[in-house]
């Protein structure tokens, strides 16, 4: 009995202390799934790392590319929409208890470029360095160019997510003054990009959906964080659950759209929002229990833990799944070690041991690295006159485009050593922008003085 009604009380401080530390309200099972959902995306990854000998040397591949058995399995594991949905969430609920304290949108933004943009910078500067390690060392440019392809590859994440945290304020404002229509334009617009690209041909209109897509499902989030769903009956959830579900079937078996979600995802279609739905109906459905489970388990703290390092896990984990495959074709070259043909019987024998000393490996990378996802913060207002609070925001505009930026020079450049020179310059105005306002400010005001003299 003791037992029974110290949980509660044990959940409920961890819940204060988190809430303590950043002003936000958590909801359990909001960051129960988030951890899930990472879970998941490691997991899938994992799964997809292909390393093996073939006549001309070592491959580095997705195991799991161009297999037609994977379309449907891809269903259950694409949940980067429900991921967009639940930083909604948490999106929104964090904005509104920073403006309730009286914060500024710049001042939201920037908390958000701090949180984001610490992780990113140390994993470019190690990846890099290593990369230009092995390239001295002797491995093959062709080898060690998969792997910075391979590492970057996730990355599309962060940058996307970048630009929402900078959108959030405003896209806050148009849900509360319009929560209908807002959906609703995004929608037209997703379908209009969609249908000129398949028109024409021509892929790279799909990529304006990129933001598209993924702003009209984070806006998801802001419903869900309203308590739309809430007065929904279960009936109700379950058929939007499969009304979703068949349209999707309709839409990818006899309409323009692949089944693979994966491929759907490159670029954005349709296809994710229509599974965002669904999985948002279930999602809803399954709240009350993964509630009960966290109480009942005692997992708050465990979550919270894991949450607080959730950038860190993401940004990682592929580093070290490219890093285990190359010590797999090392250990080949010098040990023997068999390398099994990807999704043989060895192979998928194997995959039970793969997972388990990837996790672990990912687990010490990520107990030393969370100290720049946790650390720093926001440093206080910095709010003054109407014209310093309008260059603030100005300031905070180009330090949030530099930061998504220096992603993108990655995504599309590579990890070369010129590429990670200016992504880091990039991340590090992001980053130190705050720090140089004063200096720019004394800058400005010296230039305006001599040329009024």
């Amino acid at each position: 009995m003791t037992e029974t009604l110290e949980r509660p009380r044990l959940a409920a401080r961890a819940e204060a202390s988190v809430r303590a530390r950043t002003g936000v309200r958590r909801d359990q099972s909001v960051d129960a799934i988030r951890v899930v959902l990472l879970v998941v995306v490691f997991a899938l990854h994992a799964m997809m790392v292909g390393v093996s000998l073939g006549p001309e040397g070592p491959v580095l591949e997705n195991a799991l590319e161009h297999q037609a058995w994977f379309g449907p399995v891809s269903w259950v594991v694409q949940i980067m929409p429900l991921f967009f949905i639940v930083g909604g969430f948490s999106s929104i609920t964090h904005w509104r208890s920073m403006r309730a304290r009286g914060a500024t949108p710049a001042e939201y933004v920037r908390a958000r470029i701090e949180r984001l943009v610490r992780p990113a910078i140390a994993l470019v500067a190690v990846v890099a360095v290593s990369l230009v390690a092995l390239s001295l060392a002797g491995v093959p440019a062709e080898i060690v160019g998969i792997a910075g392809f391979r590492i970057g590859q996730p990355l599309w994440f962060l940058a996307v997510y970048l630009g929402l945290s900078a959108l959030v304020p405003f896209l806050v404002r148009l849900h509360e003054r319009a929560p209908v229509l807002t959906p609703l334009a995004l929608l037209g617009g997703v379908v209009a990009i969609d249908l000129l690209r398949l028109s024409t041909g021509v892929e790279p209109i799909g990529y304006l959906n990129l933001l598209l897509v993924w702003l009209l499902v984070h806006q998801l989030g802001f419903h869900l964080a309203d308590g739309a769903l809430d007065g929904l009956a279960r009936r109700t959830l379950w058929g939007l659950a499969g009304a979703s579900l068949l349209l999707l079937a309709v839409i990818t078996l006899a309409g323009p759209y692949p089944v693979d979600m994966l491929v759907n995802l490159n670029p954005p279609t349709l296809c994710l929002v229509v599974l965002g739905v669904a999985q948002l109906a279930l999602f809803q459905l399954a709240r009350p229990r993964i509630r009960a489970w966290v109480d009942e388990r005692d997992a708050s703290r465990a979550i919270s833990f894991l949450g607080e390092r959730a950038m860190t896990v993401y940004l990682w984990h592929m580093p070290v799944l490219v890093g285990l495959a190359g010590a797999a074709l090392a250990a080949n070259a010098v040990l023997g070690l068999p390398l099994p043909e990807p999704l043989s019987a060895g192979w998928w024998a194997s995959r039970p041991i793969w997972l388990v000393v990837s996790a672990v490996v990912v687990a010490a990378v990520v107990l030393v690295f969370a100290r720049f996802e946790r650390s720093g913060g926001l440093r206080g207002r910095t709010a003054g006159t109407a014209a310093a609070d309008r260059a603030g925001r100005a300031m905070t505009a180009l330090e949030s485009v530099c930061a998504a930026g220096g992603v993108v020079v990655l995504l599309v450049a590579g990890f070369g050593p010129v590429q990670a020179g200016i992504a880091l310059a990039l991340l590090g105005f992001a980053l130190t922008g705050p720090r140089l306002r004063p200096w720019l400010a004394r800058r400005v005001r010296g230039a305006l003085v001599l040329r009024l003299r």
